[in-house]
Order: structure tokens, then sequence, then C-alpha cells
């Protein structure tokens, strides 16, 4: 499976060059290319290619209640994204592989006059292989515009676990950030390895057009949190009952789960007025989904979070 190379009809306003440099020139076209192979009773990082502004180095093996797993560190060399940069993500995960992967710090959208800033990444997985993707959450600046894809292409017996968590802003920095940015275009899509399409979803959040605080929307929450889980359907059946669902006014958060069409897993969507709610719903359905796969919890939280 491959992402569409046509400009999404959204992103058609933002096609003007920057005045600094062109859009994906060197310096602002970042690659990543990694592969994890089981060796040695682990998982390890057999291939890597990189091109700033992304860095991976190696990959650890720190997870003390997983310690096979290959835990791996993306890291964004420059200040943030800006206007004009592309960044192209693959990730391949042989047969039996477990990698965990995450961020340096927050992915910060920084403020833009011109053009938009992209991120592509592709996640190839193997028999019985299975991914985390937790990175930190998505801060975009006032006047930012941004588009994300993301494919997952896996075959029955795997598990891809994909989260992410928006933010609506720098909200303590001005009034003007809450809800600021120009657009957000984030895609999801997911494929068997023969080509069939299991599923897929897009958010297109244009604040100016459309204010996500309207009652059809996001009402009065502010954070999104979305959860991913594609797996076989007896382990998302399992996932299912640990989630945590419903409404909580006086905690802020409200949260749903549902299967997937074509038995492709599991969805887990939460929206909640802070940060750090929407993170302790994700690491419930995290620690479910890893239970589920593996028969481990996850790892406790850093002591700073």
């Amino acid at each position: 499976m491959t992402t569409p190379t046509t400009i999404p009809p959204e992103l058609a306003p933002f096609q003007d060059q920057p005045a600094q440099l062109p859009a994906g020139t060197t310096g602002k076209h970042g690659i990543l290319r990694l592969r994890l192979q089981p060796r040695r009773g682990r998982t390890e990082l057999v291939e890597l290619y990189r091109q700033t502004p992304l860095l991976v180095q190696q990959a650890l093996h720190y997870d003390e209640t997983l310690p096979d797993c290959a835990c791996i560190v993306v890291v964004t060399t420059g200040g943030g994204v800006v206007q004009g940069d592309r960044y192209d993500i693959d990730i391949r995960l042989d047969d039996h592989a477990r990698t965990h992967l995450t961020t340096q710090s927050a992915t910060k959208l920084q403020q833009m006059d011109a053009n938009h800033a992209s991120q592509r990444q592709a996640f190839t997985l193997g028999e019985h292989a299975y991914l985390e993707y937790l990175p930190e959450p998505v801060i975009p600046y006032r006047g930012s515009r941004f588009h994300g894809h993301t494919t997952v292409v896996l075959p029955p017996t795997a598990t891809a676990l994909i989260a992410e968590i928006v933010l609506p802003g720098r909200t303590h920095h001005h009034a003007a950030e809450h809800f600021g940015y120009d657009l957000l275009s984030l895609t999801v899509d997911a494929a068997r390895p023969d080509g069939r399409r299991l599923c897929g979803e897009k958010f297109v959040i244009a604040p100016g057009q459309w204010h996500p605080g309207h009652p059809a929307g996001m009402h009065d929450y502010s954070v999104l949190g979305s959860v991913w889980v594609l797996t076989p359907p007896a382990t998302a059946e399992q996932i299912m009952p640990h989630l945590t669902a419903g409404t909580d006014p006086a905690a802020g958060w409200a949260a749903g789960a549902a299967l997937l069409p074509n038995h492709a897993g599991l969805g887990y969507r939460i929206l909640s007025r802070d940060t750090d709610a929407a993170r302790r719903l994700v690491r419930t359905c995290w620690d479910a989904t890893r239970r589920a796969v593996t028969g481990r919890p996850a790892p406790p939280p850093f002591a700073w979070r």
C-alpha cells in the first residue's frame, strides 16, 4: 500500500513557496528508514538510513517488562517542524520482531506564513510482529498547516498499536494560540500485504472555517486522543473490556471504543480538557494491548510524567 502522491484538496491554498528555502529541499526533507529483526533472543535494528532533520541513533533495550523489545526514539534535530518541511518515515518489522517507537519530545508545528509541513509514515509488519508507536503529543502553533499520512501494512497475525494526542496549541502562551492553527489534516490507512484495504480514517480540522469547539465537534474539550489497535479479532475482544469508556465531567474527559471493520482490530477515541487525562487513557489501552499480545504489562510511567 502506498501513500497517495496527489495533493489533498484541503492543502490547495497552501502551496506557495517559503521565502527562505523551497519546500522539501536539503535540510527540509527528513528521511528515516528502519528495519528490525529478531536476533540472539531480542529484536535488533539491522538497517538504518537517516537524513536530517530526522535522526535515530540505535535501538535500546531498557524496558524491563519486555526486555526483548527494541526501544527506539525518533529525534528531530531542528527546533520543530517548520513551513516547507517534508518528513518520510518507513519502518519494517520482520517476522516476530517487537519494537516500541516514540519521539524525544512533542512535535511542535511552528507558526507558518507560507506553504505547509507534511509527514508520511509507513509501517510494514511481518508475521506475529508487534509494534507500539506512542509519540509525544502534537502541538500546532498559531498559523501552522500540517498534513500527516500514516499507512500500516500487516498480516492477520501481527499487531500494531498507533497512538496520537493532539493539543489545541500553546494555550498558556497567548489566547490566540488556542485552536489558532490554520489546518490539521491527519489520515490513517491499514491494509493487508496483498493490498486488500482494511480500514481508514481522516480528520481535517480548520478552526478558521469550522471551530472545533462547536457542540457537534469537540464541544468544551480541547485535547484529542486517538488509538488504533490493528490486531486479530480474538485479541481485540480481549482488550475491549479493559478500556475506560464513558464520560467523567469532573475529571474532564470522554472516551469510547469500537471494533474496526473487516476484523481489523479496534479504535479508541479520547476527548479531554488536559493532556494528563488523555495520557492516562492512552496508557490504559497500551497496557491492555501489551498484556493481550505478550502477556506482559506496560512499564511504569517515568518519574517525570
